[in-house]
């Protein structure tokens, strides 16, 4: 990518040609899973039967072609600002060029680093401890960097682009038919992945609270749409293990197998082109290995809950800080909502904005000006972790 420097060709060293074979077997059963093609609805506006039997049955689907090119030359216009802000290294306020860097200002730290080709995660209590096992590094280049950004929280205060995504008039359709017209937020992140440089994330599972719930089902901790800047490999992109959302809270090193190191059989990886957005149930098994691959994987990532499994609950944040998502929080939260479909009518007039219930029914109206991007600072907080 212009103007942004890669690592240097890398491989899994004993354990590449087993790789090499897990991938390529791994793509076969993902392009035959049926679970791929442009957003449908029915003539009752409602999704399209085929994509919700295909979501449902396997626990993701890839909805292609849905950003069109100028929509990713905006996004990548954005991420290379970015990147160019971003500080010099972990804890300096001042960037690379010595101008304040992104996020300086900012109550909260949105900003994550990781040695290249690392596993951050594996193994540790964050995330409520949902990463169970660690995942294989490999070795990264002599002209690697010591620590690079590798997600970034928050989004949606540092790129318009990504808030205009946020504010799609289908994607919002489709969250709408899987959680309800009265959906809520859950975070908002991007996820940058470099060629030979790009950190892994190890297996798990997202949801945290409703596990032992008398109402769990298959559904109840959400999901994450993924929007595909330059689209995502077998090796870049997400392992998914189908169907495993269907199956409770599940004992992650029990799928591991003895010799396979961190390939857990039967997975498949996330394939998109660019402007393809996948729809990810949060309860799947996934994860992510280290990007050795010549590609680039830059993911809008943003979900939506169910408005009755945050309301009330008390929970721990991805920080493990203790928080209560009372009504008038899960409201204040959802201002993004509002925000992000003003923002994008406002660059794709043509478009018919899409209709929020919880603020059109009760009167609400938001404008997406210099006041708004003054009071989404900090917007997230509160991110609405279940």
């Amino acid at each position: 990518m212009e103007g942004i420097a890669a690592g240097t060709a890398v491989d899994y060293g004993a354990e590449e040609a087993a790789m090499r074979v897990y991938r390529h077997d791994g793509e076969a059963r993902a392009m035959a899973l049926g679970n791929r093609g442009p957003i449908r609805f029915n003539a009752d506006g409602s999704l399209h039967d085929d994509i919700l039997e295909a979501y449902w049955r396997c626990g993701f689907y890839v909805f292609e072609g849905v950003l069109r090119a100028e929509e990713l030359a905006d996004i990548e216009a954005d991420f290379q600002d970015i990147w160019s802000r971003l500080p010099a290294a972990r804890g300096e306020k001042l960037d690379a060029l010595g101008r304040p860097a992104l996020g300086s200002g900012n109550e909260v730290n949105s900003i994550f680093w990781a040695k290249p080709l690392s596993d951050p995660w594996g193994g540790t209590d964050i995330g409520s401890g949902r990463h169970q096992i660690e995942m294989t590094e490999p070795n990264a280049g002599a002209d690697a960097p010591k620590e690079l950004v590798f997600l970034l929280f928050g989004t949606l205060q540092f790129s318009e682009a990504c808030l205009r995504v946020y504010g799609h008039p289908q994607l919002l359709r489709v969250a709408e038919q899987i959680n309800g017209k009265d959906f809520t937020p859950f975070n908002e992140s991007l996820f940058i992945k470099p060629p030979g440089l790009g950190p892994s994330v190890a297996w798990h599972q997202d949801g945290q609270t409703h596990w032992q719930s008398p109402e769990w089902d298959e559904g109840i901790h959400g999901f994450n749409f993924m929007a595909q800047l330059y689209g995502c490999t077998a090796a870049n992109g997400l392992w998914y293990l189908p169907g495993t959302h269907k199956m409770g809270k599940l004992d992650i090193r029990a799928y591991t197998r003895e010799g396979e190191a961190d390939r857990i059989p039967g997975a498949v990886p996330l394939i998109c082109s660019p402007g393809d957005v996948a729809i990810s149930n949060r309860q799947l098994v996934h994860a992510s290995f280290a990007n050795t691959g010549p590609d680039w994987r830059v993911t809008v990532n943003f979900g939506f809950h169910r408005r009755k499994s945050v309301l009330n609950v008390v929970t721990n944040d991805f920080r493990n800080a203790r928080t209560c998502y009372d009504d008038a929080l899960i409201r204040r939260r959802s201002r993004v909502i509002g925000w992000a479909i003003d923002a994008r009518r406002q660059r794709f007039p043509e478009e018919t904005p899409y209709r929020y219930a919880p603020f059109a029914d009760a009167g609400d109206t938001f404008r997406w000006d210099d006041e708004a991007r003054t009071a989404i600072k900090d917007y997230n907080a509160v991110d609405l972790f279940v």
